[in-house]
């Protein structure tokens, strides 16, 4: 019984809803213009209990004042842009690579009128007859005094090569290759002093090869290019020129009748003659008795180094006239080439010994030609 109460309940509200809907709908159609009069009707349901939404729902009237129309979104696109035609855009495309073609051109230009502009301006070397400096001078230069003080002498690992490479420079760079002198390598002299044991000092005429192959044996033997500075230059070519920053790698001056104090003449004339003042004991010479001026008088020998012995620190000097295996013997102890030595050091009171072809020497030029007969002999 009290499911049927409740059906016939909802029953009678449904149909007092659509009752309530047809009247409200001719409610509407009383009002003014304005909406201003309103009716509830629903408010003799009140008694009844609240009951959820059933059926169909109830449309409002499209007439009703007080519904405002939504704003639609406006789904409208922006307009594309407008294309330009192909043959617009190829027009622009051939401006703009012919602009870029004629800056590049104009760059071009002003770049070739620059570098005629400094080749002009830039002094011009003075030719010599001689070959020019040698390639990579101050590279050269620079890695030798590394690899002397590092490597072979660690002992002078102190020394600055920076300070000692631009000392070098420093002494023939702008200047006169001409008119080069002591001073302009005193600072160069001070910052390589280095000092040579007693009785090691080597000195050598027109043998270059067999002397520093002696003293390559015997590490505690000294020529000049055993030193540092000696070391650096020893068959190099420099050479600067006046008014020039610049080293000058085309050519360099030969010692001659307009040239007597070129650069390297001064600079090995300078180091010889240090190289000698600080000997001490017994020093050795090593000769070449195969050629006809074994004793030169204008050699760096002859010219410098036994003029500046000192007597006081060098008692004796003595000679080693070596002979090639298969060369002529010019000279010997007794030819008077040898004597005109001994005369210049007797008067300096240096006593002059002398030995041809001193054993250990020959032993090494006998390395390279073991079958030959003389070192066969020998043996």
């Amino acid at each position: 019984m009290y499911f049927q109460s409740l059906l016939v309940q909802e029953a009678g509200a449904r149909g007092t809803l659509k009752m309530g809907a047809g009247k409200e709908d001719k409610e509407w159609q009383k009002k003014d213009h304005k909406g201003e009069e309103r009716f509830q009707k629903g408010a003799a349901f009140s008694t009844l209990p609240p009951q959820p939404p059933v059926g169909p729902l109830l449309e409002l009237p499209r007439d009703r004042p007080c519904m405002k129309p939504m704003p639609m979104p406006n789904h409208r696109f922006s307009p594309l842009p407008r294309v330009e035609s192909h043959s617009k855009l190829s027009l622009s495309t051939k401006r703009k690579v012919c602009l870029g073609i004629t800056i590049l051109c104009v760059v071009l230009a002003v770049t070739a009128v620059m570098v005629v502009v400094l080749r002009a301006q830039a002094p011009k070397h003075k030719e010599w007859n001689e070959a020019g400096s040698t390639s990579h001078f101050s590279e050269i230069v620079l890695g030798r005094c590394y690899t002397y003080t590092q490597v072979l002498r660690p002992e002078l690992r102190h020394k600055n090569c920076q300070k000692i490479w631009k000392a070098f420079m420093n002494a023939f760079l702008s200047k006169d290759p001409c008119d080069s002198t002591e001073q302009d390598y005193q600072p160069l002299m001070e910052l390589t002093n280095q000092s040579v044991p007693c009785h090691k000092t080597v000195l050598w005429s027109k043998s270059s090869e067999l002397a520093h192959q002696y003293t390559g044996i015997l590490r505690d033997m000294f020529t000049l290019e055993d030193t540092l500075l000696g070391y650096m230059a020893d068959g190099l070519t420099w050479c600067g020129d006046k008014g020039s920053s610049e080293m000058n790698y085309q050519s360099c001056p030969l010692v001659g009748k307009n040239c007597t104090r070129n650069a390297i003449t001064v600079f090995w004339a300078i180091v010889s003659k240090r190289f000698v003042e600080n000997a001490c004991g017994e020093v050795q010479v090593v000769l070449n008795g195969s050629i006809s001026n074994t004793f030169d008088k204008n050699s760096t020998f002859g010219l410098v180094e036994i003029h500046h012995l000192n007597p006081l620190r060098v008692p004796k000097l003595q000679a080693w006239v070596m002979h090639d295996l298969d060369g002529a013997h010019s000279h010997s102890c007794s030819s008077p080439s040898i004597n005109d030595l001994k005369l210049i050091l007797n008067r300096r009171n240096i006593t002059f010994t002398c030995q041809d072809d001193y054993w250990p020497i020959k032993l090494l030029q006998c390395v390279k030609s073991s079958e030959h007969a003389l070192c066969s002999s020998a043996a």
